[in-house]
């Protein structure tokens, strides 16, 4: 048996399916229909011969006395009044004769005894058991079907009449199911007749259509054919022989050419995105900004750095012309707009944006070498301040590092000279005495400038031994609130008002808390420091999610960022001197050491972090202290020991 025929005998079966079903539901709601609707008419009749039962009653026990203590005196009274009355049995024959479903009509009172029937057996007799109608009537529609259609039975329609809250008499009224069966027997027919001429319709319709739906089955076929350059071989690799596939029908072979395609769009896409992975990885780990686009100018790559020169959301950037994306208000749009619209190639072309940035570039258009068409265009955006920034950086390290390496050197060869002489000072000093007070004062001053000179050698060995690093997840507002509850008190002993603005939400950084605490306090003691007069001190932590640590926009893949903002209003750094400020030693404050500012630049290298300086001559200074927050992998991946030591780092 072929595929076809078996889809066209499955389409055949469930249309069958289907229609019977509903065919089924309608026979049931229909014989729901014929079980309610003699229930409702005989219901009427039984309840208007209870209102002439009471009429009855009421109209022949008027005037009667009755002994209470007797009550067979009263039910003979009420049989009496209730056989002898010509309108109650007026009544009885007529709902009787008119209703196609009633059986018998049978009055009983309070014994169940029968006062008055339409069948003469049942007349003083006692009440035949009958199921209740209401039975019938909460049953299913199969239960219905097979008390309708199985043994005739008669149900009673029960009509109470009450004297004090008591049964006094019971109308009871007769349906048989054989004459129910006979009311329903013609619905029947009818509609066994609309089944089946559904179900016959249904069948040669899906025949019918079963077969048109499968004849496009070969023009597929063949344009599978055409795809996979098959022809009649399936699955036969270019290179080997082909083999003959074996003969099936056209729904098979339309399937197992489907199967092939899919497969092979399977790889494809397997291979798409790992290529779309790896290079939306690159892309966002390149510090310039990379633009492709199409021959009809539309952005298909964007890199996060370029998204971030344009100032614009990357997902506004793809699929977009680019007219749309460069904007002519900015120095940077209109420069690119200007090349697009000319169609003229930018070669290193250096521009300073509206804050003075300087950013160099490049538009390249690439064309087909046979037909000149142009295909597209490429467009990079390259940071020069970010790339002397780096430079900068990398020169203070190297600085920080020769010095690290030579007062590792230069601490242990001087510190047992240093030792030597002054063991040697104080055998000189004792076998002088005090005889000689001259003497006694070069001694004193050689002491003096010998416990200076070893006290800076300490600062070197202090400055290149290991750091230990406690790290720990701590909340940043935690930390520096720390210090500056520690450094109120000076500051306003200086005169210095300290404004303060912290972030409202948690800033957690996997950090050395103590050390992170001596980077700050060196920055804000710097910054009171530079006001001798006082002045306003302020200081600001937030979070800046789209900038690198490093400053420059360079890695979107790596943390969030938490910035301590340190501004002071001192006479600011002249620009001569502020490369050098980070420098071991280096000081412009008469009896400072030049080392607080050192320390603090590697403190924020061990964290990962940055320390950045912003300043004006005679308007102040604002120190940016830049530290990686913690997240879920980056931490166990980057925040590792430096040079590596094992929790350790040196400077540089």
């Amino acid at each position: 048996m072929t595929l076809k025929t078996k889809l066209v005998l499955a389409i055949t079966a469930l249309v069958f399916i289907i229609a019977g079903l509903v065919s089924l539901v309608y026979m049931g709601e229909l014989l729901q229909v014929a079980v309610r609707e003699p229930y409702a008419t005989d219901k009427m009749g039984a309840d208007q011969i209870r209102k002439v039962l009471q009429d009855t009653l009421d109209e022949g026990l008027k005037n009667k006395v009755v002994n209470p203590n007797d009550p067979a005196q009263l039910r003979a009274m009420v049989a009496s009044v209730v056989q002898n009355s010509a309108p109650l049995m007026s009544v009885i024959q007529s709902v009787n004769s008119h209703s196609l479903t009633v059986y018998d009509i049978n009055v009983a009172d309070s014994q169940s005894i029968t006062l008055l029937s339409t069948n003469p057996d049942n007349q003083g007799k006692p009440l035949p058991v009958r199921p209740n109608y209401t039975q019938l009537l909460h049953d299913n529609a199969f239960q219905q079907m097979a008390l309708v259609f199985g043994r005739p039975m008669v149900y009673n329609i029960v009509v109470p009449l009450d004297r004090n809250h008591q049964r006094f008499l019971t109308v009871n009224v007769g349906v048989h199911t054989s004459l129910v069966r006979a009311l329903y027997a013609p619905k029947l027919e009818n509609a066994f007749t609309l089944m089946g001429f559904a179900l016959g319709l249904a069948l040669i319709v899906a025949f019918v259509l079963s077969n048109f739906a499968l004849r496009p089955m070969e023009q597929i076929s063949r344009q599978l054919d055409q795809w996979t350059a098959t022809g009649r071989y399936i699955g036969a690799a270019a290179e080997e022989k082909p083999k003959p596939a074996p003969k099936l029908d056209t729904a098979a072979r339309v399937s197992t050419k489907i199967e092939m395609i899919g497969q092979r769009m399977k790889n494809v896409e397997e291979v798409f995105s790992a290529l779309t992975e790896n290079l939306d990885h690159i892309l966002g780990n390149l510090q310039d900004g990379i633009l492709l686009f199409t021959g009809d100018g539309r952005a298909v790559i964007a890199s996060e750095s370029a998204a971030r020169y344009l100032q614009l959301d990357r997902d506004r950037i793809l699929g977009r012309h680019a007219h749309e994306i460069f904007d002519r208000s900015t120095v940077l749009g209109q420069t690119l707009r200007q090349a697009f619209d000319a169609g003229v190639a930018l070669i290193q072309e250096e521009i300073r944006t509206e804050t003075g940035r300087r950013i160099q570039v490049s538009v390249d258009f690439i064309h087909d070498d046979n037909t000149r068409q142009g295909l597209g265009a490429l467009v990079t955006l390259h940071d020069l301040e970010s790339v002397e920034e780096i430079e900068s950086e990398l020169e203070v390290s190297r600085r920080l590092a020769a010095i690290g390496r030579l007062t590792a050197g230069v601490g242990h060869e001087v510190k047992n000279p240093i030792n030597a002489i002054v063991v040697h000072l104080e055998l000189l000093r004792n076998k002088l005495g005090n005889a000689s007070a001259p003497a006694e004062r070069h001694l004193d001053v050689i002491e003096a400038e010998i416990r200076r000179l070893d006290r800076v050698v300490q600062t070197l060995v202090d400055f290149s031994r290991p750091v230990e690093l406690q790290l720990r997840e701590h909340d940043l507002r935690d930390v520096f609130g720390d210090v500056l509850a520690l450094a109120a008190d000076e500051l306003t002993t200086r005169g210095v008002t300290l404004s303060i603005c912290m972030s409202s939400k948690p800033l957690i950084a996997n950090v050395d808390a103590d050390l992170l605490k001596q980077a700050a306090l060196n920055v804000i003691q710097n910054g009171a420091q530079a006001m001798p007069d006082g002045g306003a001190l302020k200081v600001t932590l937030e979070e800046d999610g789209l900038t690198s640590p490093n400053g420059d926009g360079s890695r979107p893949h790596g943390p969030k960022v938490a910035v301590l903002r340190i501004t002071d209003q001192g006479c600011g750094i002249p620009d001569e001197i502020r490369e050098k400020i980070f420098d071991l030693y280096f000081t412009t404050k008469s009896g400072g050491s030049g080392i607080g500012l050192a320390m603090t630049y590697r403190i924020l290298q061990l964290h990962h972090g940055s320390i950045e300086v912003q300043s004006t001559v005679g308007r102040g200074t604002e120190f940016r202290l830049r530290i990686p927050l913690a997240t879920a992998d980056w931490g166990r991946r980057h925040l590792q020991p430096v040079d590596g030591e094992d929790k350790k780092g040196f400077a540089g």
